[in-house]
């Protein structure tokens, strides 16, 4: 069975392929490296059952040979990424989705897309259900990626009405774990950075605004079921352990021993005031639900971290 996976080297992607050639899938790994890390999947070359090829999937795409499997993963994540990037962030979500969902249907395969949270915007129903169909700003800072993957939901579903295509799309809730950028912006990151290297941390808005955290390795068991189930429709992959940002800073300064102190900035514009998933959905159709505690978790990729930021030996100490 051959899977192609676009975004193969950001932070996801990569763990993703991990699974897939731990379960014995031939894969076809696609970046760009405008946002991945070629890092990532460094461990990958020379494996049995990978490839790997450069390319921006924006631009028309044609593969050789059979594909079973399309998972679509190509996307700047991060609020610093599609900022910065905010033409690219559409231009993934519309014209790579569609390339995408092109292969799949010429190929006859089936059709996974990682969508997000952020579909719900900055939600008034709460904790979020599949139903619910969000409160999103479509002109503010955020939109280019919020509006990205809620075309790229619409593109999809298209696909499957229009065209039969297999298709499964994935509302994926804040991720954490090793491979995250340390300058990524997002908070896990951004707080163990800050953290680990003795500086303040930073809180945005009063630090009351909510989130819940999903190990990567639970996430990407939800995908992986997802990717083999019959369920067209949304499904939110997320921990429903609701904590608020304090909370989380809190316990970051125990699990690191930091010294640092907690500073506050303005909230970003649109920045979700709260959000946690309900999984009953998840729970329900694919037999999911997460197992890692955020102890368990933090722990890992504390240490990811701690190995990350320490500081190259000279040159001259590496000879001896």
């Amino acid at each position: 069975m051959r899977i192609v996976v676009s975004g193969a080297a950001g932070f996801v992607g990569s763990h993703m392929c991990d699974r897939l050639l731990s379960e014995g899938y031939s894969l076809l790994a696609i970046d760009n490296f405008l946002t991945g890390n070629p890092d990532n999947i460094a461990h990958l070359e020379g494996q049995s059952g990978f490839r790997f090829l450069e390319r921006d999937i924006t631009q028309p795409l044609s593969i050789d040979g059979p594909v079973d499997y399309v998972v679509h993963m190509a996307s700047p994540a991060s609020p610093k990424d599609y900022l910065e990037y905010p033409i690219e962030t559409l231009d993934v979500g519309s014209a790579g989705t569609r390339n995408m969902l092109e292969v799949a249907r010429q190929k006859g395969a089936r059709f996974l897309i990682t969508s997000t949270s952020e579909c719900y915007g900055d939600p008034l129903v709460h904790p979020q259900v599949e139903t619910y169909w969000g409160n999103v700003n479509p002109v503010g800072p955020r939109s280019c990626y919020d509006e990205s993957k809620r075309f790229a939901e619409a593109l999809t579903m298209a696909y499957h009405r229009k065209h039969g295509v297999a298709t499964n799309i994935a509302r994926i809730f804040n991720t954490y774990g090793p491979r995250m950028k340390l300058n990524d912006g997002r908070v896990v990151p951004a707080l163990l950075d800050q953290a680990l290297e003795g500086l303040p941390m930073t809180i945005f808005g009063d630090g009351l605004q909510t989130r819940s955290f999903c190990y990567v390795s639970d996430l990407v068991d939800g995908l992986y079921r997802l990717m083999l189930s019959d369920e067209r429709y949304p499904v939110n992959l997320g921990n429903p352990l609701e904590m608020t940002i304090l909370e989380f800073a809190d316990q970051i300064r125990r699990m690191t021993g930091t010294r640092s102190e907690i500073v506050f900035q303005p909230l970003p514009e649109d920045d979700p005031k709260r959000r946690k998933p309900d999984i009953t959905k998840a729970r329900s159709v694919l037999g999911w639900e997460p197992v890692v505690t955020l102890d368990e978790g933090l722990q890992l990729t504390v240490e990811y971290f701690r190995k990350a930021i320490k500081p190259a030996e000279p040159e001259a100490v590496r000879q001896q």
